[in-house]
């Protein structure tokens, strides 16, 4: 049940004579015409989204976050679509390794939580200066955060795949990639953490642009560097870890001089680069639940490819492109509850949580809407989609399986993406903590598990314990936020 002392959604237009309506076509008409929202949402500017229609503001922000996401999404499938050519044991690299990673994932997704989330609040009760400050913490924290991580890469790349349970072939092909990709992690945890910096001030033009750039390299220096096209050097699978940490370093270079210059809401000057202990404490307890928030998910990921490494590198393949696939609609998906995320956070600074609480809901119709179109495709077409990235039986099996499966949940994950994203804009990382929690390390490994051995139904036994679990997140997720109590965050 929902919070006593949280009042019901109201008619926004009560409180804002001046606003625009707030119903989708007027709304977009009397912003200037649907051609011109979607123009403005292209080129950024400095658009209030506390204010006027809400449907407008999700436009605005959610088309260049949609279009970001699917140029990242993009660049997934592109990668193992080249790896693919060079066999299974070069795949299975490449999806073990990324689950290596998901501790650098983590950590990325808990400083953009921390980083978005109080730039939105700041930017929202108009404190700008104290916004740019925020961001330069960020910074500094995702900095010293890739140390550690780029000397474990260095040092114990083959060692951290073969804990993974890779075999000797794909040890021998996957540690020159896998100490690249960890060794780079720094270009990683930029790219989160700035991105999420332009998000928060409203400027998700300028976060398209950086990873329109950064991906658009990635794909086209990652076939070159694999198999030594022109001037390149033929490098097999360690290639892509190369292209990818060089056009993820020029995305960085672009957001440096992006925040330098001052070309949004915010502009990050030397001074917000020296540490400062109360800003800091204020992020290091967002970054620390946002970090775990993540890791807990992420790492969930590792659980199950653990349960899937002994069934073999095929299987392992397989699963790795059907997960890459979904990657490819789950992403922009993420384009839509980042958009809420900011929502939130500049409407609770600005004392609107009803807003706050209508766009969360609009946002989730939208997105579920979208994947779950997505999804019936997927699951009538999975034997052709993943055709295109392999003529291996084996791996063709498997990965049909992943796709199809998993596709079938697809209706609850759109709100499920987007109430973890509207409780993370208001600051209340605990809550998704404790769902992702629940949801994938007490309910997800354990059933994954069970179903792929106790029960016997072998591999098919991770994506049905994935679908599950991702749809149970939903309806949790759903049931904690209409209680209300993420409106009384402070950040």
């Amino acid at each position: 049940m929902r919070d006593d002392a949280t009042p019901p959604a109201r008619d926004l237009r009560a409180d804002d004579p001046g606003a625009e309506p707030d119903v989708p076509s007027p709304g977009l008409r009397r912003g200037g015409g649907v051609w011109s929202t979607l123009r403005d949402a292209v080129s950024g500017g400095g658009h209030d989204f506390t204010k006027g229609s809400i449907d407008r503001a999700i436009v605005l922000l959610a088309i260049p976050m949609v279009m970001e996401m699917l140029m990242e999404s993009l660049f997934v499938v592109v990668d193992v679509f080249w790896v693919s050519r060079l066999g299974a044991d070069a795949v299975a690299a490449v999806g073990l390794t990324e689950s290596l990673l998901a501790v650098v994932y983590a950590l990325g997704l808990g400083l953009s939580v921390a980083a978005s989330s109080t730039v939105a609040r700041r930017v929202g009760e108009g404190r700008h200066e104290e916004a740019a400050a925020m961001a330069g913490q960020a910074i500094l924290l995702g900095l010293v955060a890739s140390l550690p991580i780029a000397a474990a890469g260095g040092l114990l790349a083959s060692r951290l795949l073969e804990a993974m349970g890779a075999t000797a072939g794909v040890i021998a092909t996957g540690t020159p990639f896998a100490s690249i990709m960890l060794l780079g992690n720094a270009t990683i945890l930029m790219l989160f953490v700035m991105n999420a910096i332009f998000r928060g001030a409203g400027d998700a033009a300028l976060s398209m642009r950086v990873l329109w750039l950064s991906n658009a390299l990635n794909m086209a220096l990652g076939p070159c560097f694999i198999f030594g096209l022109g001037p390149f050097p033929e490098l097999g699978v360690t290639g892509a870890a190369v292209g990818t940490t060089l056009g993820r370093g020029t995305g960085v270079a672009l957001q440096v001089f992006l925040l330098a210059r001052g070309g949004g809401r915010v502009k990050v000057k030397a001074r917000h680069l020296v540490p400062d202990p109360r800003a800091l404490a204020a992020l290091l307890r967002l970054f620390a639940n946002g970090a775990l928030q993540a890791l807990i998910g992420t790492a969930s990921w590792i659980g199950m490819v653990r349960i899937l490494a002994p069934f073999g590198s095929a299987v392992l393949a397989g699963y790795t492109i059907g997960m890459r696939v979904i990657a490819f609609a789950i992403l922009p998906a993420f384009g839509l509850a980042n958009a809420a995320a900011t929502m939130v956070g500049q409407n609770l600074g600005a004392g609107r949580p009803e807003r706050a609480e209508a766009a969360v809901y609009r946002a989730g119709l939208w997105t579920t809407v979208m994947l779950g179109a997505v999804g019936l495709v997927f699951a009538v077409a999975a034997g052709a989609i993943v055709g295109a990235f392999t003529d291996d039986v084996e791996v063709l099996r498997a990965g049909t399986q992943t796709l199809r499966i998993v596709a079938c949940g697809f209706l609850f994950y759109g709100f499920g993406i987007v109430f973890t994203q509207a409780f993370n804009g208001a600051g209340d990382t605990w809550t998704p903590t404790m769902l992702n929690f629940a949801c994938f390390w007490l309910w997800e490994i354990p059933l994954g598990w069970g179903l792929s051995r106790a029960a016997g139904i072998g591999s098919a036994g991770v994506p049905i314990a994935i679908a599950v679990a991702f749809s149970t997140l939903a309806v949790a997720g759903w049931l904690m936020f209409r209680r209300g109590a993420w409106k009384q965050r402070r950040v």
